[in-house]
């Protein structure tokens, strides 16, 4: 049944039957259309208030449940609906992974076009909860205030916050208490600061006027225990910097870098910014399977660090190295799979964009006494060509992990000039993978594919393919 007036459109007792992109889900309207909810579970039946309208489908959002679905669970978090993260907390692990799965075969499939072999059941995670290895909270002066805070005649208090940002609106902070992502002490640290920087009247920042001391928190912490906390200040005032500071190295001892940015631009990215360490070292260690990875504030490293491992594993499980193999390692990063199966091969050449990463990896190859492995830095599109090949050898296996985008087609193009015997192609993004994939499935055909969850209570999923010269 439906109930229209001029600018909104009312659906009633709909039933929710899939999960779509970006973890929305999915029911069907009278009129044959669909309906993307962002509040939803399939199994739920719904009324739907719709607030956009195209050709062919509606997005709205659920606003009586007169069924609830037995796919259902309890959100853990009580900031859960509001912070805008962890969008499937209400469904339970094993139907997250059951859509997880679903969403990626469809993609190779729908979009890719190819013939799949047996599909290898998804890697679930073994920590649902408290997996990251990395946050990062901002302060405001301006917290976010539900509904019924902006009606309460009652005194609000103070509106600092040092959360997260509301989704859509840029300028606006949840005050986040405990947050189910990261491991202690990371609530213990982010809280311990807010109540001091309360105590001791440090400004928190205000986004619109651009003014305050308090900018950002980063909390890293590592398999191996260490535990990175970074404080970007707004202003140089070095009283106030260092009276927080030092509260904090007091408070928490165990802390292994402590670092600290002041960044007086109207952007809060610190890639172009002078990290300061003010107490122990400037990086924490990751371990995996006894090579250590060092981390600097800057570093990117897979954020959930145990299934990482697992990722990384099956990666080199696909290419099946004997140890006679020249392996290029495509988008290397900062050189973790390059030097994870590098044990297992004759040679590993990595190539990244980014300079920094590569410095990272031939400081952690050096670290790890690891002297088969070889890094290079520039665009893809333009550094892997004739040229390079011709320098570096004929790869026997290509391993390729391009960013969400996929690869560029001048890379696709260059590998299906290369030809490796195999290719196995790790993706954060199953659509651009499974669009790569219909490119290469002339000449490669996939041999064996498996989806491994990286991000519980998330959308969000990881993918390993391995491809065979046909």
């Amino acid at each position: 049944m439906a109930r229209k007036n001029k600018r909104k459109q009312v659906f009633t007792e709909v039933e929710v039957f899939d999960t779509a992109a970006k973890g929305k889900s999915v029911a069907k309207a009278p009129d044959g259309k669909v309906i993307f909810l962002p509040n939803a579970v399939p199994g739920d039946v719904v009324d739907v208030q719709t607030f956009k309208k195209r050709k062919a489908y509606y997005e709205g959002k659920a606003t009586v449940f007169h069924t609830l679905s037995d796919k259902r669970t309890e959100p853990a978090c009580e900031h859960y609906g509001v912070c805008g993260g962890c969008k499937w907390q209400d469904m339970a692990y094993e139907h997250q992974l059951y859509y997880k799965q679903k969403e990626v075969t469809n993609n190779l499939i729908r979009i890719g076009h190819i013939e799949l072999p047996e599909i290898t059941p998804i890697k679930a995670a073994a920590e649902q909860y408290f997996y990251r290895n990395k946050m990062e909270f901002s302060f405001s002066d301006s917290r976010w205030l539900t509904l019924d805070e902006i009606q309460s005649d009652e005194d609000l208090g103070d509106r600092n916050a040092l959360g997260f940002h509301i989704p859509g609106m840029w300028d606006k902070i949840l005050d986040v208490k405990k947050c189910h992502l990261q491991a202690d002490p990371s609530n213990a640290i982010r809280n311990e600061i807010k109540n001091f920087a309360l105590a001791n009247g440090l400004e928190f920042f205000n986004t619109r006027n651009q003014t305050g001391l308090l900018r950002t928190l980063m909390l890293r912490t590592s398999s191996t225990g260490d535990i990175m906390v970074l404080v970007q200040f707004f202003k140089d005032d070095k009283e106030k910097r260092e009276l927080l500071l030092n509260h904090v190295s007091e408070v928490f001892p165990e802390i292994t870098s402590l670092q600290y940015v002041v960044n007086e631009k109207a952007n809060d990215t610190i890639y172009d910014q002078d990290v300061i360490c003010y107490k122990g070292q400037d990086h924490i260690f990751e371990e995996m399977e006894g090579l250590k990875f060092k981390i600097n504030a800057k570093s990117f490293y897979q954020t959930n660090s145990a299934q990482a491992f697992e990722l990384y594993k099956l990666t080199r499980e696909f290419a099946g190295l004997k140890g006679d193999e020249l392996v290029y390692d495509l988008y290397t990063g900062t050189g973790t799979i390059a030097q994870f199966v590098a044990k297992q091969a004759k040679k590993v050449v990595g190539v990244e964009s980014v300079p920094d990463a590569i410095t990272a990896a031939k400081e952690n190859a050096q670290f790890n006494g690891i002297d088969n492995v070889e890094f290079y830095v520039g665009d893809m599109k333009n550094v892997f060509n004739e040229a390079f090949i011709k320098t570096h050898g004929q790869p026997d296996v290509i391993i390729t992990d391009p960013p969400r985008d996929g690869m560029h087609k001048d890379v696709v193009k260059q590998i299906l000039n290369v030809a490796p015997q195999k290719v196995v192609y790790v993706s954060c993004n199953s659509a651009t993978q499974a669009r790569d994939l219909e490119l290469m499935d002339a000449v490669y055909k996939v041999t064996k594919t498996q989806a491994v969850d990286m991000f519980p209570q998330t959308h969000h999923v990881e993918n390993i393919v391995l491809l065979e010269k046909r």
